[in-house]
This record gives structure tokens, sequence and C-alpha cells, in this order.
């Protein structure tokens, strides 16, 4: 028998076997999972009222919230795509994506319906817009021009199931967005089959289970929350929701919901370790934190395991992969105070097939010292880029995703990612676009040539660093040049820093050396892990 794998099925379980059991924390509101399916059911109503069908483009920007976690469902019920923005971005990047995916229906938090209006005489497929937003604005019916009311659209809509539709586990779930390499950000496709074995893959490695509380301080946008929406449902789980990272809001959750389960970039590890009222806190649960992203300090982990008492486990994955393809346990040759090991990304999860290949395609020795490019094989590797064939021909070939991550690997099969074939900072958890930076400085009269790289930082684990030689008789200085590229980037792509040279290491050919650069700032020390 085949059935096939669709993300639905992990509410339809706990709506059958927990549909009295609390479902989802938002502030004052609670929901069970009985009541998160009427909703989904009546939101999805709404959609098909308002003519969406089987592989159109519903796009969500918003912050964490109930809204996010139902639009996941709601859409896929109904066999639409959804889109979820990344609400840190500029306008003119969401008018690209919402162009680009063909978006019909968007969804959008209250607090961002000034940045669409601001775009919307732009938007060429676009023929609805709805507003989401609880409290006393919904009550008093004050709905900004243009816009209909999330609430008010549901009301009337009935809580049983949508008609159903064929549906197929190689259709696609959602398109997330990411900013590559490119100029142009690319539109990664993933299937209920790509979703589902993550989700899988989740519940196994990172022990998920019905009495987990997850406390959702990772954007739901990160590649469907890393998988989170799916299998802390499936479960029978608590989803805890964080509009916005606050260390106060973040202990205060933890204490109260009892969090047990956590993922986040490690920016916000940080913002937990240096909370300084913690001791105020009275904890009954023993939460496992599950950090992605640059690897965070060794310190990090020692402090986390050792002044709080919590768990760490470090994970390695991309939007292109659903994402888990690694995950670091201490059973694997690492010893539990061994912190620099255990930040490495880890061992290939179930059913990945993980390689380490050189520039000829053939596998390096696994010696811990030499580099590799990071390649893998799984259910979980994405169909493709949206309407890009020539970039999808670029990532999988010889039946392999080519992640573009530098690493090194070990006798038992781990992965250390040292650099990035991808000219790709990671900064605070964010995909940063270096090229896409150096377009922007390139437009500065000040600039005759310049270069963009990571480096270390303390909170954000890197942050990007202009490299500029400056035109003969025109000068700028720091503050000018950040200025400028704040005037035209989304602020978290911006650099915090400027060197000037007067001149950028380059090969024979031309080509810039940007390992060159990067070395100086990047110490053996601060590589490992």
């Amino acid at each position: 028998m085949e059935v096939p794998l669709l993300v639905d099925d992990f509410l339809r379980r706990s709506v059958q076997l927990y549909p009295t059991k609390t479902a989802v924390v938002d502030n004052d509101l609670r929901f069970t999972y009985a009541e998160l399916q009427a909703r989904v059911n009546r939101f999805s109503h709404a959609l098909l009222a308002l003519g969406v069908a089987p592989d159109d483009r519903v796009c969500i920007l918003s912050p964490n919230s109930h809204f996010f976690l139902e639009s996941f469902f709601a859409t896929s019920q109904i066999g639409a795509v959804l889109v979820p923005l990344n609400y840190r971005l500029v306008a003119a990047d969401h008018e690209y994506i919402l162009n680009h995916a063909g978006v019909s229906v968007v969804l959008v938090d209250h607090e961002y319906t000034d940045v669409v209006d601001g775009i919307r005489d732009n938007l060429t497929t676009v023929e609805h817009f709805i507003v989401a937003r609880d409290g006393s604005d919904t009550l008093l019916g004050l709905t900004p021009d243009g816009w209909q009311d999330w609430e008010t659209l549901i009301a009337s809509e009935p809580t049983s199931a949508p008609p159903a539709v064929a549906r197929d586990e190689n259709d696609l779930v959602s398109i997330n967005y990411t900013s590559g390499t490119t100029a142009r950000p690319k539109g990664v496709m993933l299937t209920h089959r790509n979703c589902t074995i993550n989700a899988y893959s989740l519940i196994a490695h990172l022990r998920v289970s019905h009495d987990d509380v997850e406390l959702w301080t990772l954007p739901m946008f990160h590649c469907n929350g890393w998988g989170g929406v799916y299998a802390i449902t499936g479960m029978g789980g608590t989803h805890v929701v964080l509009r916005a990272v606050d260390g106060a809001d973040i202990f205060r959750l933890i204490e109260h919901e009892k969090v047990t389960f956590a993922c986040m970039a490690p920016t916000v590890l940080r913002t937990i370790l240096d909370y300084p009222d913690r001791a105020a806190h009275t904890f009954r649960s023993k939460p496992r934190f599950i950090v992605a992203g640059a690897p965070p300090p060794a310190a990090f982990i020692d402090r986390l395991e050792n002044e709080l008492g919590w768990e760490f486990i470090e994970i390695y994955g991309l939007t292109e992969t659903a994402p888990l393809l690694t995950v670091n346990h201490t059973d694997f040759n690492t010893e539990k105070q061994d912190y620099a090991r255990r930040s490495r990304a880890g061992v290939p999860a179930i059913g990945v097939d993980l390689v380490v290949l050189d520039d000829d395609d053939q596998p390096v020795p696994q010696d811990n010292t030499t580099v590799g490019e990071v390649c893998a094989r799984s259910n979980v590797v994405f169909k493709g880029y949206w309407e890009q064939p020539e970039e999808t021909a670029k990532a999988i070939r010889d039946g392999y995703f080519h992640t573009g991550d530098l690493a090194v690997w070990d006798e038992v099969g781990s992965i250390h990612i040292v650099d990035r074939k991808k000219d790709v900072i990671i900064s605070g958890g964010e995909n940063i676009s270096s090229p896409d930076i150096e377009d922007v400085l390139y437009r500065h009269p000040a600039v005759l040539e310049c270069a963009v790289i990571g480096v270390p930082h303390e909170k954000w684990g890197e942050t990007p660093k202009a490299l500029v030689v400056q035109r003969d008789g025109v000068n700028a200085d720091e503050a000018a040049i950040i200025a400028f590229c704040r005037d035209n980037l989304a602020h978290f792509k911006c650099p915090t820093s400027v060197e000037f040279r007067d001149e950028l290491p380059r090969t024979a050919t031309g080509k810039l050396q940007k390992f060159k650069l990067r070395e100086p700032y990047w110490s053996s020390e601060r590589r490992v892990g």
C-alpha cells in the first residue's frame, strides 16, 4: 500500500488523539488542538471563497504568531502553496518575491501593512490583501483601507473540513526564498515529502514527544520553522509563540509554560546566557536548545549546560534540505565536556547520504584535515528553485545536492564546516549574500573596488565587513559607507565595519582572493566548532 506523505496528517493525528490538549499559546490566547483545527478549516474555506485554487501561491509576512501556524495547515489542506516572507527584508525584496512567485493572496501582520501598501501598485498578481491582528482593533472593526480582516473573513465560515483535493506527496507545500549568492533571491520549492521526512527526522534525533513545549524563538518563516511546525504538532506538543526575541519574555515563558524545547540561532543563545535576572526565575523544566547557523563558541555550551543545567544540541542544514542534514550527539567519539567538538555540524541524520567532495567530485579523506564541499542525497532535498531551472541544475548534479559549504570530516563521518564555497555570511541565523552588499557598495561614488567578508562577532556569530578601495579624489569615511548601505539594504545585511585598503588581493587572472581577506580575522581557535 502506498499512501502519500502529506503534512496535514500531523495536525489530523493530534486532533484525533488530543483534541482538548493545548496546542498553541500566543500571549493571552490559548487554543486546543480541536480549536486550532477549527480555525484552520475556517481559514481554508475563506481562501476557497476568495478563489484560491490548488497550486496558487499565498504569501505570509509576519513575525511569529498563531496566524502564521494556521497559515501552514490552511493552505496545504486545499493544495495551495505558502510563500513565507522574511519580515526583515526591505520592501524592494518583498516586491520581487511576490511578483516572482506569482502570489495571489498576501497575509500580513498588522505592523507590516504599510510596507505592503508602499509597493502595492507594483504587485502584478496579488488580488487580495488580508491583515492579521488580535485585540481591540479587530473588535472595533478598524481595518486599514484596502485590507480584509482575517478574523472577520473567517467568522462566518464553517469549522468542518474543506472539500478534499487530489494531492501527491511531491506537490509543493511552500516556496521559501533565500538570498543565496546571486543578486536576486531564489525560491526553494519544498514538497510534502520533503517536509514530512524532515519532521520524522526531527522527532527521532531531537527526541520530540507529546510532553514537549516548544518556545518559538526561531522565526517561523525560516524553512518552515526548521520543521518544528510539523514535528511538534504531529506529536501533540504545545507551541508557545514568541513574537520577538527578548530575554525577559524568554525566561518568563520558560518558567510559566514549562518549556522543554527551543530552536535558535547562536545570537538568541547569547541573549539567553546574558540575561541578567535569570536568578529571579524558578524552572520546573530542563529545556533542550537546538542551535544552527554559525557554530557558537564552545564557552556558550559550557555556560548553558553548567550554569543553567539545560541541554545543547547542534544541527546543520539548509533551506534547500528542509533543513536537517546532520546532528551532533555525544555518542560519536565526542565527550560531553568536549564543547568545541560538540559545536560542530555532526553526523548525517537518518536517511541522509552525506559526502565531502573535492573539486573533481571525489570524496576527500576522512582525516579531519582535508577540505571539501558538503554534498547530500536525501528525501529532504528540495524539488528545485522556482522558475530557475539553470540554478537547480547547478545545485543538483550527479545525484547530489551541492551545498556550497566547505568542511572536513573525521573517521566517524562527523563534519565540521570551515568555510563557504558560496559567498554567504550567516549573521544571527540570517543568510546574507556578499554580492548583494557589494552591488550596493559599487553604487557609492567613492568606491572603486570592494569586497565583503564575514568576520567574527561575539553576539551575531559573524557580521559583514566591507573592504574598500576608494577612487582617487573622492573620499568617504566608515560612517558614510555604512549609512549608504542602510539606505539601500535591509539593515541586517549591512556591514558593521568598513576598512579602507590600497588594493585587494587577486589571482593572476584577476579573481578576488577572499580567503586571504578572511584569514586574519578567523584564528584557528575561532574556527574550531
